[in-house]
């Protein structure tokens, strides 16, 4: 996409979701779904890609670009801050040409009531062509701009994964796959993967994970062969993990108790053919139309409600459940890839904050399962501190509760659970833990 119309438009609403995120805190996907809607779908694919390339690199960036300027920039020109880190993602990031990059970028400028920049972008990003080695050379120096991520997170990485922190960080700013899961009471994956090759779609077997397909390059997800018919879904490897490692039987009386947007919950429902008496519960009644959206597609009846899961006087029936899944709200750390922008939004005293409502469910959570039953709590985060840190200081209060060894390809031990590295066979970063009702 060079130069003219087809140039600028799609700059202006990827600068307009990047502002959106930058300088007002608000979400990628939010912001990106609002600035796109109105354009071709070529131009809005085209702005998204380069808004996430932006917002993955954006703390190296940023460095780059106030390691260049000769004045800082004044709290009124915070835009052309964005606009600057935008233009250096198209030519470090992003493979536009060089002169495409430096001239849209620069007349961008001019767009949001910042005519006298112009020349101060065109000239920054000229510069920083010519000084490319040397720029990649002085970023690469720190972990900080060497990996785009904030230090606190780095240091929470290398607690947790003290062999492995730079693979994960790398992992964190590579685009992520697009992972299947095969509905495997309906079809093989073998079977599945026909139907792909079939239809020019390359997709290999995950390596750990029985039921998943990786793709060799990511499609609309309404072109998959089968997905209308619910045979299969899309779903990290390492997200597959939750019904696995639950592994609820035919009959069984199952909560999943923070449901949405369904996809662990279907992949339970398969996993029994779709014989259990299952509950689906969300605080947010919007969400949990995607779960219903979700099971409907995959030919699944099942019961949802609204209701937080810290009361259940509000919507609780009294009756025990044989299998509950505790996907607790997270730092989501670990799909960094997927939601850049968690880099950038996330603060260090966010983590003591979810680790306490974390307890709180846990808690909630076990006083709704029979004696015998399964618990298995599940975070997408990479930290201790929301993994086994909080499952460890929860099984000291409660003795009736037996942690369950975990043994599953590609993860961890940790000393309660199992953890998933970032970009371990290409998948997503989690943690799982297994416990037992003993009454």
């Amino acid at each position: 996409m060079r130069g003219g119309r087809t140039g600028w438009i799609p700059r202006r609403q990827c600068l307009a979701a990047l502002s959106r995120v930058i300088l007002k805190g608000e979400s990628l996907t939010v912001a990106l779904a609002d600035e796109t809607r109105d354009l071709p779908a070529r131009e809005a694919a085209w702005s998204r890609a380069l808004a996430y390339a932006t917002v993955r690199w954006y703390i190296r960036l940023e460095a780059m670009v106030e390691g260049m300027l000769e004045r800082p920039l004044k709290p009124r020109d915070a835009v052309i801050r964005v606009l600057l880190c935008q233009g250096l993602a198209e030519i470090f990031h992003f493979g536009t040409p060089d002169h495409a990059a430096v001239r849209e970028t620069a007349e961008l400028a001019r767009t949001v009531q910042r005519p006298g920049s112009v020349g101060l972008v065109n000239a920054l990003l000229r510069r920083a062509l010519r000084e490319r080695e040397e720029l990649t050379v002085v970023m690469d120096r720190s972990p900080v701009s060497r990996h785009a991520c904030p230090s606190w997170l780095i240091a929470g990485i290398r607690d947790a994964f003290p062999d492995q922190w730079e693979a994960v960080l790398q992992a964190s700013t590579d685009p992520a796959p697009m992972t299947l899961r095969v509905n495997l009471a309906r079809i093989s994956r073998e079977e599945l993967r026909e139907r792909l090759m079939q239809q020019g779609c390359a997709a290999e077997p995950h390596p750990l994970v029985p039921c998943a397909l990786t793709l060799a390059e990511p499609m609309d997800v309404q072109d998959l062969p089968g997905f209308a018919e619910g045979l299969v879904s899309v779903q990290d490897a390492a997200a597959q993990w939750a019904a696995l490692l639950l592994a609820p039987r035919a009959g069984d009386r199952v909560l999943d108790a923070c449901a949405a947007p369904g996809g662990k919950t279907g992949h339970l429902l398969e996993c029994a053919g779709g014989e259990l008496d299952l509950l689906a519960l969300d605080v947010d009644g919007g969400r949990l139309g995607l779960v219903r959206d979700n099971l409907r597609r995959l030919g699944y009846p099942v019961r949802m409600q609204i209701g937080d899961l810290a009361d259940p006087e509000v919507w609780w029936d009294g009756q025990p459940f044989d299998a509950i899944l505790l996907d607790v709200p997270c730092s989501a750390t670990g799909v960094i890839r997927r939601h850049p922008d968690i880099k950038l939004l996330r603060r260090p005293g966010d983590i003591a904050d979810l680790a306490v409502r974390q307890g709180e469910l846990l808690t909630a959570a076990w006083g709704l399962l029979r004696s015998g039953g399964r618990l298995l709590y599940a975070t997408c985060s990479l930290l201790r501190a929301e993994n086994e840190a909080v499952v460890q200081a929860w099984l000291a209060g409660n003795p009736n509760a037996r942690a369950v060894a975990l043994d599953f390809p590609g993860g961890i031990d940790r000393e309660v659970g199992r953890a998933i590295a970032l970009g371990t066979s290409g998948m997503d970063g989690f943690f799982y833990a297994l416990l037992e009702r003993q009454d």
